[in-house]
């Protein structure tokens, strides 16, 4: 991945943002604690229709692509069969994205369980996990994993630049159904306009998008 002259200043601009950055963190470390604590309560009963369906591991662990591209361990519960990443090569060809990344709007690997958990978004809860370690932010742009990250553009990159999130511009603006460039250009929007007010009206806008569901597949 190339940087550009536009990616070394934004991340000058960023590294005097002190204030913002603790306060982010003092946000992120107490929604991530009521979080967990809400969430959990939920877990046997989510582990037990996982399992039924699909026996086998309750969470999905998968390596991604954090801040300046460090890798980290991101965890999901797990919507997917078995061994869904061995079969995915061998539906390359239905590949619904237009850029770097993966999708399937019918995905056959996904468990019927597992679509409710995605459309709900249960399934990303254990990355609270990830916020409390210091891996994730609540607000930021989605992470992606290394193979697709390593076909960036250098206009891509400004989304590394900023700890990924759990919400994110996207997340709120059609997700599935906004196209790779618009997405890649939403999350530089968002580092380059990142405030808390704006941390709290992606917030405020992701509850309706997770209830109606928008784009979610």
């Amino acid at each position: 991945v190339g940087y550009d002259d536009e990616f070394v200043e934004l991340r000058q601009r960023l590294q005097g943002q002190r204030a913002l950055e603790l306060f982010k963190r003092v946000l992120d470390l107490l929604a991530a604690i009521a979080g967990l604590l809400l969430f959990l309560p939920l877990l046997p009963f989510i582990a037990l229709l996982v399992w039924l369906e699909s026996p086998g591991p309750l969470f999905f662990a998968q390596q991604r692509v954090g801040r300046y591209g460090r890798g980290f361990t991101c965890y999901k519960i797990r919507s997917m069969v078995i061994d869904a990443e061995a079969i995915k090569d061998e539906l390359s060809h239905l590949n619904e994205a237009d850029g770097a990344a993966f999708k399937i709007r019918q995905d056959p690997r996904i468990t019927r369980v597992g679509q409710f958990v995605r459309r709900s978004s249960l399934d990303e809860f254990p990355q609270l996990w990830n916020v409390l370690l210091g891996q994730m932010s609540i607000v930021g742009p989605r992470p992606q994993i290394p193979t697709e990250v390593a076909d960036y553009e250098p206009r891509h990159c400004a989304r590394l630049l900023v700890k990924p999130g759990l919400t994110c511009l996207w997340q709120i603006s059609g997700r599935n159904d906004v196209d790779f460039e618009e997405w890649m250009r939403l999350d530089r929007d968002y580092v380059e306009q990142r405030s808390l007010a704006l941390d709290i009206s992606i917030l405020l806008r992701t509850l309706p998008a997770v209830v109606l569901r928008t784009g979610a597949y």
